[in-house]
């Protein structure tokens, strides 16, 4: 077999392996949602279909999938269906650069990563942003004043909060002096968590930055005015329903991981052990390409966790503290850390 065929095979099933596990992911974590919500809230939870509602994500798919899809008679139709092809094309998309475990080749190709790119930080950032293309032409091609103004509202929050997002980066680039994923790891990856970003690296304070201005990009609690129920009834995937409605669902929660994702790798070590050096490496060949992946999964899990937390402990922001605290706060703090980091990681 030759080394081309090879590749591509290889490369075509870690490209199905890694979709089936995000969109699995995706499904559970809004079991996870539903069911620590409900514990907040002193309720269950889904707790009927299958054994501890566990099968609740299939059924919920099968409802969306079978109910009917409406088509407005006034919605401009190619942007229409368009719109929630963009989104969820954009949160897929951004996972192709992300290393899951340490490098483990086979014939020279990198088994835990779709795509090892020199810039694969710049790459998440920018799939990430067309996102918002998606969400600001699902309201207008919706021709409703709700929709509108949900997309409206989401254009402007991404902006703003984006500039702060990829501010708070800028530290971390300078201490590893890389924008390929794999070598901001390999940073951390020496002493455990003293070597992490977020506190070996002193860039706790990009690290919540970062938190915050993702929780706004992704639409989320509490930044998630751009499809608020009490003033635009479903923000802009009001007219939507069926499959494209539930792609925008998709495309939230996919975001989500992937923010989890790089924040694993860019501040907390990624698939590196908290215990750096201390523990010896095993011997087991099948145990040092799992146990990295294990790591991996649960700082992303921590993250997860960490976001359906919030949204059910902390009220809504006004729009106008929204985009004050955006432009007031966090890009100058951010202009700030890269000051001090600046200073910190000059060559003496």
């Amino acid at each position: 077999m030759s080394p081309l065929l090879i590749y591509v095979l290889l490369s075509i099933a870690k490209v199905a392996v890694v979709t089936v596990v995000l969109l699995m992911c995706v499904a559970y974590t809004v079991l996870l949602e539903r069911k620590v919500v409900g514990r907040i809230q002193n309720r269950f939870g889904p707790s009927r279909v299958g054994p501890f509602g566990l099968l609740q994500p299939l059924a919920d798919g099968l409802k969306l999938f079978l109910k009917e899809d409406i088509m407005p008679t006034s919605v401009y139709r190619p942007l229409y269906i368009l719109a929630p092809v963009i989104a969820l094309a954009c949160a897929l998309l951004s996972i192709a650069v992300v290393p899951f475990g340490a490098n483990i080749q086979y014939r020279g190709i990198d088994l835990f990563q779709i795509s090892d790119l020199n810039i694969g930080l710049l790459v998440i950032l920018g799939v990430t942003s067309v996102g918002v293309y998606g969400i600001a032409l699902s309201g207008w091609a919706s021709n409703n004043k709700y929709s509108l103004l949900g997309s409206l509202r989401s254009s402007a929050q991404m902006v703003s909060y984006e500039l702060a997002l990829g501010l708070s980066l800028v530290g971390v680039v300078i201490r590893a002096g890389s924008l390929r994923l794999r070598d901001i790891v390999d940073v951390q990856a020496t002493h455990g968590i003293l070597s992490w970003n977020v506190f070996g690296g002193f860039q706790i304070v990009a690290f919540f930055i970062y938190l915050i201005a993702a929780y706004a990009e992704t639409n989320r609690a509490p930044f998630d005015l751009v499809e608020a129920e009490s003033e635009l009834t479903g923000g802009y995937h009001t007219e939507y329903s069926s499959m494209k409605f539930a792609m925008f669902f998709m495309a939230e929660y996919a975001n989500m991981i992937t923010v989890g994702c790089v924040a694993t790798l860019l501040f907390f070590g990624g698939w590196s052990s908290p215990f750096g050096n201390l523990l010896p490496a095993p011997n087991n060949i099948v145990i040092q390409a799992l146990l990295p992946i294990f790591w991996f999964v649960i700082k992303v899990f921590f993250f997860v966790f960490l976001y359906i937390w919030v949204r059910g402990t902390t009220p809504r922001f006004r729009y106008d503290q929204l985009m004050g605290f955006g432009w007031k706060f966090l890009v100058p703090l951010a202009i700030a850390n890269i000051i001090v980091a600046a200073l910190i990681y000059a060559p003496r």
